[in-house]
């Protein structure tokens, strides 16, 4: 079965540096198949026999931290569920190039809905906000980013429990997974 890990600040800042050429290895080591590695941000997709998702994000999780020395916290996906949520995302997200479009990826065990209320209600002025699966989309136009409510994430606690990538990143490991 295809997967996605999506790695929670590697390489950002000039901390947690993970070279992808050596993440693909350690992913290889721990025997998953057809692994691939996707820009900088920490984006592997991976096949393995299919197992129960907390224990493949422990594995992963466990990966990273014996070969490279320090823990990052991951998102695991499957393939099969990116894809639908992708295809099901709102009409207005990843269109417009004056806008920033993200895909904010909830890790387990906390859920998109609890990530919503802890974040508060959109500024429909300035943002708009939609989930599908485990994903939130998210867009806004770049002039007036710093008035929403999702740009203060950073810092929040519902901050801990997700991870970000934009929205091409997001279509392009759908492209890549299949």
């Amino acid at each position: 079965m295809k997967y996605i890990a999506l790695l929670r600040g590697i390489n950002v800042g000039g901390n947690n540096k993970v070279s992808m050429a050596q993440l693909k290895e350690s992913f290889e080591s721990a025997e998953f198949l057809n692994v691939v590695t996707y820009i900088n941000s920490g984006n592997v997709i991976f096949d393995t026999v299919e197992q129960d998702l907390p224990d493949l994000v422990h594995l992963c999780e466990s990966v990273i931290e014996k070969d490279f020395g320090f823990r990052v916290i991951c998102a695991v996906i499957t393939a099969k569920e990116l894809e639908a949520s992708i295809a099901a995302a709102p009409d207005w997200w990843g269109l417009d190039d004056a806008d920033k479009h993200n895909a904010i990826f909830v890790i387990a065990p906390a859920k998109p809905s609890e990530i919503i209320e802890s974040v508060g209600d959109a500024k429909p002025e300035y943002e708009k906000v939609a989930s599908e699966g485990s994903i939130i989309f998210w867009t806004a136009p770049l002039k007036t980013f710093g008035r929403t409510r999702y740009s203060k994430i950073v810092g929040t606690s519902a901050y801990q429990s997700v991870t970000i990538r934009n929205a091409k990143t997001a279509k392009k490991l759908v492209e890549l997974s299949k």
